[in-house]
């Protein structure tokens, strides 16, 4: 089964969550073959930036909840966005969710269009936004994230570009990213690397730090009584119990 698709235009890899009857859900299969594509872009001299966008209404639903990736896993496919030494440009014209907030986050450079929406919708589950904080916190304004991580409601891509989760976002996504990928193809390779390489340092810091902790502290509100009250009651598209 296909859930990545791959094309390439001078230079550009474009990268295709494609599972859109699970909403791009972050499945086991999916997140092996996206951290395998993003390798292969790595090694190869051809690949000067990698686009990362879908296909369907949404770019990310969240962790599959019927076969969910291994923690460990899902850290390993956000830290190797964020050590690529290409840019990865997030190209978004639907919907983002819990984890896929993680995948936005880890890219370099974000745009989406103005009718996608998001949220972090963990705490509705009894879960937290553990893992995706790794590439998050360094870069979104505090007092946003803790409104946005702590209520789960849906905001706005204009919302999304204030608190810095977006570096852009327009009417049309593809005139958005136009000038963005044809500075990128302007760009030495080496260049990039290294100007990459400055600006995540302070997110890759973050990653060594926290990333066990984080890690446990998913896999035990995954494993509690609550989440499990949480995601059945998502299944079966009711209120949890703690709804007041």
């Amino acid at each position: 089964m296909t859930v990545l698709a791959r094309a390439r235009e001078r230079g550009i890899e474009t990268l295709a969550l494609d599972s859109p009857d699970t909403r791009n859900a972050l499945s086991s299969v999916l997140v092996g073959a996206l951290a395998d594509a993003l390798a292969d872009c790595a090694g190869d001299p051809e690949v000067r930036a990698v686009v990362l966008t879908h296909t369907g209404t949404t770019f990310c639903a969240g962790a599959d909840l019927r076969d969910p990736p291994d923690p460990d896993a899902f850290v390993g496919l956000l830290r190797r966005i964020v050590e690529l030494p290409l840019p990865v440009v997030a190209r978004v014209t639907g919907h983002v969710r819990a984890g896929g907030m993680g995948l936005l986050a880890a890219c370099d450079i974000t745009a989406a269009s103005t009718t996608s929406t998001f949220a972090f919708t963990e705490v509705r589950i009894g879960v937290a936004p553990a893992v995706i904080s790794l590439p998050l916190l360094p870069r979104t304004d505090p007092r946003a994230l803790a409104r946005h991580y702590l209520t789960g409601e849906r905001f706005d891509a204009a919302e999304a570009a204030r608190a810095g989760l977006l570096t852009a976002a327009g009417d049309d996504v593809d005139a958005v990213l136009a000038p963005v990928l044809d500075g990128l193809r302007r760009a030495a390779p080496q260049g990039l690397a290294e100007t990459k390489r400055l600006l995540t340092a302070r997110v890759l810091e973050t990653f060594d730090r926290d990333a066990a902790q984080l890690t446990a502290l998913s896999a035990r509100l995954f494993a509690s009584p609550q989440a499990r009250e949480g995601m059945t009651a998502f299944l079966e598209r009711r209120d949890p119990a703690w709804v007041l």
